[in-house]
């Protein structure tokens, strides 16, 4: 199946809400009204349940127990709460992906996202971004197990979904990665352009005329978390880093390793995903 073929699918890409839809694009916005998103998360009690469950957790480390939805708004702010809204709406959406451990999935998925927030804040990118760009970045192999599980599957049983060569196995297969299939779908949902483009290029943040600094922290966060998931000793992890992408960020292997979340207890967190 060709790319756009897949883009296309139906059933590939979960549809948004209504409230989701309204949500999204109050938050585009230059200057989203927070009473409104709130007011508009609380019209949703499933989105509602699953936004607080995640803003409580200790991944988002609040100072203090949040409520509500208005509570959320202002205790973590907009791009955060962008984040949650859309976490909570693919985890309601994904279910029983086939070949696909959701569990897993979900929980590399966050460290992913807190690694890439750690690296974001040292380049002074904007960490709401990097967070959700994190969060979603892998978003495109759950379509791709929905839309062809029967070409992925063989694939699967090679280079499963979370190996370090799990991109250029895609492409040469398929002609393109997770990468394409998810920037085209957060497109479709109306995500902001570095997000959608920091997607679309992680998996070569800067190769030829490419030069995506926040598609560059998404491929050290997201090789810092397969090589955690396939468990890689020190010299596998010296072996394996990215020194060309380091280099073009000034990151170095230490400085990487040692972005690591403090904690990688997201059991509560990832309740918003599985349950």
């Amino acid at each position: 199946m060709d790319l756009q073929a897949l883009l296309n699918y139906p059933g590939a890409l979960p549809a948004m809400s209504r409230t989701v839809t309204d949500l999204m694009a109050e938050m585009n916005k230059d200057d989203p009204d927070p009473r409104k998103v709130g007011e508009l998360i609380a019209q949703d009690p499933s989105l509602t349940t699953r936004v607080l469950r995640l803003s409580n957790s200790s991944f988002f480390r609040a100072s203090r127990k949040i409520g509500d939805a208005h509570d959320a708004v202002a205790m973590l702010g907009m791009t955060h709460v962008r984040s949650l809204v859309m976490a909570a709406a693919l985890g309601s959406s994904f279910k029983n992906v086939p070949g696909v451990n959701l569990n897993q999935f979900w929980r590399y998925s966050l460290r992913v996202a807190d690694i890439s927030r750690s690296l974001g804040e040292i380049l002074r990118q904007n960490t709401g971004n990097a967070y959700t760009a994190g969060l979603i970045h892998a978003i495109g192999d759950l379509v791709m197990h929905i839309a062809m599980p029967d070409e992925i599957g063989p694939l699967d049983m090679g280079t499963p979904p979370l190996d370090l060569q799990r991109a250029a196995a895609e492409r040469n297969r398929f002609g393109y990665t997770y990468a394409e299939v998810g920037a085209g779908m957060v497109e479709r949902w109306n995500f902001p352009e570095a997000i959608v483009n920091a997607l679309k290029h992680q998996t070569e943040p800067f190769e030829g005329n490419t030069y995506e600094p926040l598609a560059g922290v998404l491929h050290l966060a997201s090789w810092r978390a397969r090589a955690e998931e396939i468990q890689l000793d020190d010299s596998g992890l010296a072996a394996t880093f990215p020194d060309m992408v380091g280099i073009a960020l000034g990151l170095d292997l230490g400085v990487v390793l040692g972005k690591d979340p403090e904690e990688w207890s997201f059991e509560d967190a990832l309740a918003a995903f599985v349950d």
